[in-house]
């Protein structure tokens, strides 16, 4: 079984590609919440990342951290402790730098859900983008290194996507299927995604509690799909998705067959009951 390496990152580094950004997503398969996507890239200041250290986990351990060591795999492939400890590991190091990218249910449904990931993902890098400008800033003559003859050009050099599409970015860019089982970087970024994801849905949890997002995430289990034709779609639902959309076509047909069965019985008024007493008492009498 192969494991996340920096193979393809070294590839592009040897040929002048400085920073290099993997990107995945997580919330494409759920009937509900939003789908977020994580764009990561190793520090560029540090020219050996095998050898990186942390800072925020040199309590911890006094020896080099290995990225190796770190057992970075496809987050599909992780349980939800290691991923919540990876998480933490990726968002308090110096040796990465991430950004995130969220598109909620309500544009996933306007625009499907292919369209939505792409968005999210143009996002994770613009926010990352963000957070490099800042880091930038400091250090004067690297800007102006970066940017000499370079103009409208982005502060990343290369992007690598877990998928087999590519996102309306004026960066060069490489789709790799299974991307998060082969580079390091898009699984890291799949880590990030899919813990920032279930801590959103964790929170959906509390405001939804019927449907136990908490469980499943939004996922269409047996359970989920056994709420969902009890109590129908809330508000974070993804009206397009199948299930959801037959369940609201359910809802909404159930009460016009209902009056198709159903026969209206008739009731006579006061005045005719007693109009029909007094026929009957002349034909006795």
């Amino acid at each position: 079984m192969t494991t996340p390496n920096l193979k393809e990152e070294k590839k592009l580094w040897e040929k002048g590609f400085k920073r290099v950004a993997g990107l995945d997503e997580a919330g494409r398969g759920p009937l509900c919440g939003p789908v977020v996507a994580a764009a990561a890239i190793l520090n560029s200041k540090i020219k050996n990342p095998y050898k990186a250290e942390p800072s925020g986990f040199r309590q911890k351990s006094k020896l080099q951290i290995k990225i190796q060591n770190l057992e970075i795999k496809d987050s599909k492939k992780l349980s939800s402790k290691k991923r919540e400890k990876l998480y933490q590991i990726l968002t308090h190091s110096d040796f990465i730098e991430w950004g995130i990218g969220r598109v909620s249910e309500k544009v996933i449904d306007k625009i499907n859900i292919l369209e939505a990931t792409k968005l999210a993902m143009v996002r994770a890098v613009k926010n990352l983008e963000k957070k490099l400008q800042k880091q930038l800033q400091t250090n004067k003559k690297f800007i102006s290194y970066i940017f000499y003859g370079r103009r409208n050009r982005t502060i990343i050099d290369f992007l690598i996507l877990d998928g087999n599409f590519k996102i309306g970015l004026d960066i060069p860019q490489k789709s790799i299927v299974k991307g998060d089982e082969k580079v390091f970087s898009c699984a890291a970024a799949s880590i990030l995604a899919k813990v920032y994801r279930d801590r959103i849905m964790e929170r959906y949890d509390k405001k939804y509690p019927r449907y136990g997002f908490s469980k499943h995430k939004g996922y269409p289990t047996k359970y989920h799909l056994k709420m969902l034709k009890k109590y129908g779609p809330c508000e974070i639902h993804r009206k397009t998705f199948k299930p959801v959309k037959e369940m609201q076509k359910s809802k909404t047909e159930l009460p016009v067959k209902e009056a198709k069965v159903k026969k209206r019985t008739k009731f006579s008024s006061p005045v005719k009951m007693q109009n029909d007493k007094s026929k009957f008492k002349k034909k006795f009498i």
